[in-house]
């Protein structure tokens, strides 16, 4: 009885497998248009990539052409520039103490009817401020720059949108406005407060130059215009 070694010897002395053989032709004519289809392919490969190359040797020779003439500039050195010394912060706390100071030091004692001219309709002018001046601003020849409404609001909150909004048009160079105080109908006992506390902030504002109570169409007795110093 053989042995396993005996079997494993006479397996490996057999002859290879060969290949197997084609049983049709339409398999022999299958391989045929595979071996035609798989050098077509790397044809086109080959092709595309010649076409490439030659792209960028084209465009390299292109642009080495177009660069005859140019001169190259000189490179010149790199400055470093000294750093700005930091502004200095204004501190919020300061601005506000300021703002409050000023809206503070209007007073509401003022007695401002030693400073009016009373003629048809109320009027004031500073020291230096021709009469003509608050004619011309009653007639309406000075055009309005701005306007301030303090429709509705406490006399505290009107104090400092008037100081705030004075302020504001002294830094833009704003010549005349209109300040709207109303005719207090809406307030408690329908007391014109605001029309009579208004007057009294504005003479003790150094760039107010004059104030009147203008027509009716810019506003009549519910609203004063204000000319301002020019700034310097």
């Amino acid at each position: 009885m053989p042995t396993d070694s005996s079997k494993l010897e006479r397996t490996n002395d057999r002859a290879p497998a060969r290949p197997r053989r084609l049983s049709s032709l339409a398999e022999l004519v299958g391989v045929r248009d595979a071996l035609v289809e798989s050098a077509r392919y790397e044809r086109l490969q080959a092709a595309r990539r010649r076409a490439k190359e030659a792209e960028r040797t084209l465009d390299a020779r292109t642009f080495r052409a177009a660069m005859e003439d140019v001169t190259p500039m000189p490179q010149s050195p790199v400055r470093v520039l000294a750093p700005r010394k930091p502004i200095p912060p204004i501190p919020a706390m300061r601005v506000a103490d300021e703002q409050a100071a000023l809206v503070e030091s209007l007073s509401d004692e003022f007695s401002v009817e030693t400073l009016l001219e009373i003629d048809d309709s109320l009027s004031w002018r500073r020291d230096g401020i021709g009469p003509e001046i608050v004619r011309d601003l009653r007639r309406g020849r000075w055009v309005l720059q701005d306007e301030l409404d303090l429709h509705r609001l406490r006399t505290d909150e009107a104090r400092e949108a008037l100081v705030t909004f004075l302020s504001s048009c002294n830094r833009r160079s704003i010549r005349c406005v209109r300040i709207v105080h109303g005719k207090g109908l809406g307030s408690a006992g329908r007391e014109p407060v605001l029309k009579h506390k208004v007057p009294r902030w504005l003479v003790q504002r150094s760039e107010v130059a004059a104030f009147c109570q203008p027509r009716e169409i810019d506003g009549g007795s519910g609203a004063l215009i204000v000319l301002l110093v020019a700034a310097s």
